[in-house]
């Protein structure tokens, strides 16, 4: 398959705008099950050839192929297509490289933004981008440009490492407003208030030890391993949002300011 998956990349950067192919995700990273999807991430610039992708897509696939455009799928994760080559899911992820070079410019200063962006229930965290490059395959890269911005992106800023450390206060405020809800039983409203405090809390901790999150899938068993965690991190933190009443918030306060006093202690 992978050999497959090359081939397509390197048809993929003939199409007008494209500049370079990655391979992403899990099957990037070597922690991929055989089901797993081949993610493809598409770096482009300039007016991007849409149709020249979308024929592409229908050839590969043996199928016509819906192809989003810039724009089609929210304002991060800005487009692409889901293809089946084979009965192989490859999911094809556009990615404007002039705006993932502006966002890692922001790293290196300790900026960041979260962005509403659909498939991403607690936000986009902007340095994504980043750790998206920093942790891929790169398969096509006729001018090099991804290579280069990937071996630069293996080093983590540490202004952004102070930044997104200290972020972990978000999780206090957002246990408090759960606080205010648990009470009327509006599970909705105390779901999603815990829920962000611990993606906030996983965020932190990833960038309290240098390391890139990407997105909230395996957010809460990969914080739960880092040495600065809680013991029992990830159960706690289900069995939080299983429960969802007055104790489950008591428990959610309490694991935040052990997370919170851990980080501290190790910021020295």
């Amino acid at each position: 398959m992978i050999d497959m998956v090359e081939a397509m990349a390197a048809r993929l950067v003939r199409v007008r705008g494209v500049c370079a192919v990655a391979l992403g995700g899990s099957r990037a990273r070597g922690a991929h099950r055989p089901d797993s999807d081949w993610d493809l991430g598409i770096y482009y610039r300039g007016r991007l050839d849409v149709a020249g992708l979308t024929a592409l897509a229908a050839e590969v696939a043996g199928s016509r192929v819906e192809v989003a455009g810039p724009g089609g799928w929210g304002p991060w994760v800005n487009g692409g297509a889901w293809l089946s080559v084979d009965g192989v899911a490859v999911d094809w992820i556009l990615r404007d490289l002039d705006r993932v070079e502006s966002v890692w410019a922001d790293c290196r200063e300790g900026r960041y933004e979260v962005g509403v962006q659909a498939g991403h229930p607690l936000g986009f965290w902007s340095p994504a981008y980043a750790g998206e490059v920093a942790l891929c395959r790169v398969l096509a890269d006729p001018s090099g440009e991804l290579t280069a911005l990937r071996a630069r992106t293996a080093t983590y800023p540490e202004p952004l490492r102070r930044a997104l450390t200290e972020a972990a206060w978000e999780a206090d405020f957002s246990v408090a407003a759960a606080a205010k809800s648990v009470g009327s039983g509006d599970a909705l409203h105390v779901s999603l208030c815990l829920s962000r405090a611990f993606g906030v809390l996983a965020q932190s901790l990833h960038a309290h030890h240098g390391m890139w999150l990407v997105n909230e899938k395996g957010a809460l068993t990969a914080a739960s391993s880092l040495p600065s965690a809680p013991a029992d991190f990830a159960p706690r933190v289900a069995a939080a949002l299983r429960a969802l009443d007055a104790d489950a918030v008591a428990a959610a306060a309490e694991l935040v300011r052990e997370t919170r006093a851990r980080l501290v202690q190790a910021e020295g």
